[in-house]
Formats: structure tokens, C-alpha cells, sequence
């Protein structure tokens, strides 16, 4: 029988002891084990048993304030302990004296969020606090409830993606090495003999579904979410790409009225979706995981009446009249009075070709969410000097014995934020190297061991070579706009990116498509930004539909079809 995680209380101020322990028994105590110590030094102590016990600890809470001043050392202490625990410090209300030592352990990593300790019965402010961690934590360590059950080999890049998938799109899922007795269990019960593998269990359905080796279409079509979009339908808009700035424009359109379809290839979210902790998200003091941001944008939308095509990959946009027509991989088209492109960028490829061969097996573009439990214990390398690659380090050091983030210039100043410098250099187990660069790497077994990095600071060419052990290389380089999809007539500039401010704001080169988020030319790379063009876009076209009304399109019955 599995064992309950564990929530730890540590303080040795006995009043801020009673009353946070009785709350977190009182309405935590049967689903986790609450620990309560009264001393630091035992507190530590019963950590350095549960990991040899290999007991899972979902939540450490350590207090600060008048009568004690330890908890904060004792919260960075045991990041070394259990670093995939969520760390809380609890304070009181109205000691503000405390405020600038929490506030300054929480930017350094120390801690992820503060608690206020409850001052009266069913105080939810304290508890929705908790709950929030706690559901961060479970979504990192993808355990509980299986709405999907994956059975494939542990490092091939279709196995990869799809957990990636899964998981990115808020899907409960769990995976099956192949090589494994529980896997073979499963396969047996199935009936299936020596199946092409990755092999996918609906197992929300009754019966359950057995998908084998399917297409990413297959598995729209059999979790049923998404009907076929009908000829005859024309929305208002339909945007493509359901990252942060395409769902933000989805729900203001839909929340004004408009008719909205979202079409997205992959998963809600875009590379925002695949960051472990956004902290600088205005509203959310404590943070927020990309995967969580996203799908209560997704949840919003859908609330509002917005329409969704996922899995299905765009593949042109062409004119039918004053009609735009977006063409996907499967034959279906949407059609729309207008078209919001927010397809974002894709991670720049190293174009190394024996790191690239090892994509899926050891090689991952972002993917650091979904792959770092299988990290435990390795030595791992982020190459990037972005935001993206800062949260990605700190979210893998939780599980890689050590992190080795690469950067090629001489500093991370310019291109990451203050607060994610100083989180990374507070890492015990993660080292910057600057003026680095992936040039080459070594497998074993078909899967990655070492990677070549090369000092960057000498002429090319003439730099120094240096081979790293990794079991892990995670990339967060560049940005590649997707754009391949769209005619020339929509303009870019000479990166790729798309070109707006002609008759409107935001508007392409091409009346009626508009272009936010990380695709536009000149955008900021932030999720707030893109959010704010998702907006101001729908304000937009409010102008734009007005000048131009929807055909008159009689259905069978001779009604108007509704929108």
C-alpha cells in the first residue's frame, strides 16, 4: 500500500507550532502525514530518514518571526534534503519587521511562498495558499489519478513527446516502461502481442480505449473532445495557436460575443505552458506554473463559448472572398472573418547532428517539466541564457544530483531576469558556465552520456573543448517563428517574424490577419505582453468586423446559421 506524502512543520516558537499544526491536521491529516517538530535540528533529522525511506515529502514549512529566527535557514538547509518538496516560510500577521528577510529568501530561492499564519477558524486565505503548492507539487511529480496510461520505452522521442503532450495539456498521465513487470502486466491484459510501441490506454473511457502507436490526430478523435468543424460555419475569428497571448485573445472575443475557434497543433500553453514556476506574473505573488496559468486561460475561454480544434496542424491560409480559410493537415478547414495568428516561436536546433539523433533520448527542446523526475540523481546540462532556461535549471535541480547551465555570452544581465540570476546562483547543485557552447556529444546505448562544449570567449575555431557527463541536455535557444505555414503576402521581417501596424494596429500585411504574442516583429518575449496583445487585439477587431458584416448565408431551412 503506497504511503501517504508528507507535510512538515518545523518551528520552535510553541504558539505558531500550535496553531499551524492543528490547521494542517485538521484539514490535511488524511490524505498526508503531518510531522510537526519542535527544533530545528530534529526537524532536519526526521527529513535526512524519510529520504532514505524514500518517503515522498510534498510540503516543508518552516516559520519566522519574533520568538524564532531559524526557520529560513532551516528551509535552505533542506532543499539539499528533499529538493522536489514545495518550501513554505509561515510569518504573522503584522510583523512587518519580518517582511524584507522573508521577502529576500523567497528571491533567492530559499523559499517558494510565505504563509500568514491563521488568526481565526476556516481562514482560506492560508489554506488556498497550501492547496496551490500542493497541487504544484502533484502536478510535478505526475502521480494520483491516471486518466492515461503510456506504455513505451523510456528514452524514444515519440514516448517523449506524447508525455510532454499529456502532461502539458493538463491530461493525468501515467507512464509504463516497457522493459518493466507492470508494464508487461499491462500488455498481456490487453492481449496484445509484441505491440508497435508507444501503445496509449484511454482509461477514462468505459471500456477503456487501446490506442497502438497512434497518431496525434487519433488521439484528438478518440478522447472525443473535439467535434468536426462543420463546412458552413464561418466564425468571427479564429486563432491559431493557443499559447498565452492566442487563449487571452480567446477570451475576450468570446467573452464580447464574438464567434471564436482556437486551432492549436500541440499543447495549451506554447513554451510558456513548459515553465516549472513563473514568479513575476503580476497577481500571482507566489508564482505560477506555466501548465497551471494555461489551462485556467484554456478553462476561461471555453467558459465563454470558444470553440477548440486540437492536434491538428495548420498548413495554409487562404482567401474566399472577404473570407480567410485555414487549411489543416487532416482536410478540415475553419473558416473566418478574421484570423489571429499567435503560433509563437519554436526553440532554436543546435544543428549538431549526433545531438540531434539523440532527440527524445536524452536531447530535449524545453520538455524540462515533463523530463526532470527521470533526471533524479544524474548530471543534466541547460543550454540558454533566457528565462526560460533559468526556470528550467532551478526546476531540474530539484531532481539532478547536478545542473550545468550553459550560456554563450559573458553574462546573464541582459537577457534574464534579476530575480531568476540570484535564485540560480543560491543553487548548491547548479553551476553557470558563460561563454559555452554545445558543439558535440558522446552516447551509450543509443542514449546521451557526455556533451562537447566549447569556450566561446577565443576566435572561432580556436576555442578550448571540454566533455561534460550528461544524462540530460535540455535546450531553450532562440526563437524560431511559426511562420512557414503562412502565404508570402503575409510580411516578415528578415528573421522570420511578422510584420504588423498596416490599416490597424496589430494587423499583417493582409487585411483581416492579425499577428501578438512572440510571432510579431518587435514583441516583447513575455508572457504578460503577449497577454496585453491578446487584449488590445480583440478591441481591434471589434473596429474591423464592423466594416466588414458577415455574408448573408442561408442554411438548408433557410435560417441564418447560427453563430
Amino acid at each position: 500500500m503506497d504511503t501517504d506524502p508528507v507535510i512538515m512543520l518545523a518551528t520552535a516558537d510553541p504558539v505558531s507550532r500550535e496553531v499551524l499544526g492543528s490547521e494542517l491536521r485538521r484539514r490535511y491529516g488524511a490524505d498526508y502525514e503531518v510531522v510537526v517538530c519542535a527544533d530545528y535540528a530534529h526537524a532536519r533529522a526526521v527529513l535526512e530518514g524519510l529520504r532514505r525511506w524514500e518517503r515522498a515529502v510534498a510540503l516543508v514549512i518552516g516559520y519566522y518571526g519574533p520568538d524564532d529566527r531559524d526557520g529560513l535557514q532551516f528551509l535552505r538547509r533542506a532543499y539539499a534534503l528533499v529538493p522536489s518538496a514545495k518550501r513554505a516560510v509561515a510569518v504573522t500577521w503584522g510583523d512587518f519587521a519580518s517582511a524584507d528577510p522573508v521577502f529576500a529568501a523567497i528571491a533567492h530561492g530559499h523559499a517558494e511562498l510565505s504563509l500568514v499564519r491563521p488568526e481565526r477558524t476556516r481562514d482560506e486565505e492560508f489554506h488556498g495558499a497550501v492547496t496551490d503548492a500542493l497541487d504544484d507539487w502533484h502536478l510535478s511529480q505526475g502521480v494520483g489519478f491516471e486518466a492515461v496510461r503510456l506504455i513505451g520505452r523510456a528514452r524514444d522521442e515519440r514516448t517523449h513527446s506524447l508525455r510532454d503532450l499529456f502532461g502539458r495539456n493538463h491530461i493525468p498521465v501515467g507512464f509504463y516502461p516497457i522493459d518493466t513487470e507492470a508494464a508487461q502486466r499491462m500488455v498481456h491484459a490487453l492481449d496484445l502481442d509484441e505491440p508497435e510501441l508507444p501503445v496509449v490506454v484511454l482509461a477514462f473511457t468505459s471500456p477503456p480505449t487501446t490506442l497502438v502507436n497512434p497518431t496525434d490526430l487519433e488521439i484528438a478523435d478518440a478522447f472525443g473532445l473535439m467535434s468536426p468543424l462543420p463546412a458552413d460555419r464561418v466564425f468571427d475569428v479564429v486563432v491559431v495557436g493557443a499559447g498565452p497571448a492566442g487563449l487571452a485573445a480567446a477570451v475576450y472575443a468570446s467573452s464580447e460575443g464574438l464567434s471564436t475557434l482556437v486551432v492549436e497543433q500541440a499543447a495549451v500553453g506554447g513554451q510558456a505552458g513548459t515553465s516549472s514556476l513563473i514568479r513575476n506574473y503580476p497577481g500571482f505573488s507566489r508564482g505560477v506554473s506555466g501548465a497551471h496559468l494555461a489551462f485556467r486561460s484554456f478553462q476561461q475561454a471555453w467558459a465563454f463559448g470558444t470553440d477548440y480544434s486540437f492536434m491538428r496542424a495548420v498548413q495554409g491560409l487562404e482567401a474566399d472572398g472577404e473570407m480567410h480559410c485555414v487549411t489543416m493537415a487532416d482536410g478540415s478547414v475553419a473558416r473566418g472573418r478574421s484570423v489571429i495568428v499567435a503560433t509563437g516561436v519554436d526553440y532554436r536546433r543546435l544543428g549538431v547532428p549526433v545531438l540531434e539523433e539523440l532527440v527524445g533520448r536524452g536531447v530535449f527542446y524545453g520538455a524540462a517539466v515533463s523530463e526532470a523526475p527521470s533526471m533524479t540523481g544524474e548530471q543534466v546540462c541547460v543550454v540558454g541564457g533566457g528565462n526560460s532556461a533559468g526556470q528550467a535549471a532551478l526546476h531540474l535541480a530539484r531532481y539532478a544530483r547536478q545542473v550545468t547551465l550553459l550560456v554563450r555570452g559573458p553574462s546573464l544581465a541582459a537577457s534574464m531576469s534579476d530575480y531568476l540570476v540570484g535564485q540560480l546562483e543560491a543553487t548548491r547543485n547548479l553551476s553557470i558556465r558563460y561563454r559555452s557552447a554545445v558543439v558535440g556529444g558522446r552516447a551509450l546505448n543509443g542514449c546521451l552520456e557526455a556533451v562537447t562544449v566549447a569556450d566561446t570567449g577565443h576566435t572561432a575555431g580556436t576555442g578550448a573543448t571540454e566533455e561534460i557527463e550528461a544524462a540530460g541536455l535540455f535546450v531553450l535557444i532562440g526563437s524560431v517563428p511559426r511562420t512557414s505555414w503562412l502565404p508570402e503576402a503575409v510580411q516578415r521581417d528578415e528573421s522570420g517574424f511578422l510584420l504588423t501596424g498596416g490599416t490597424l494596429p496589430l494587423e499583417t500585411s493582409v487585411p483581416g490577419v492579425f499577428a501578438i504574442g512572440d510571432v510579431r516583429a518587435g514583441s516583447i518575449k513575455r508572457v504578460a505582453t503577449a497577454v496585453g496583445d491578446g487584449a488590445t487585439v480583440i478591441a481591434l477587431l471589434h473596429g474591423y468586423l464592423a466594416e466588414h458584416p458577415a455574408p448573408a448565408v442561408a442554411s438548408a431551412s433557410g435560417d441564418a446559421p447560427p453563430r
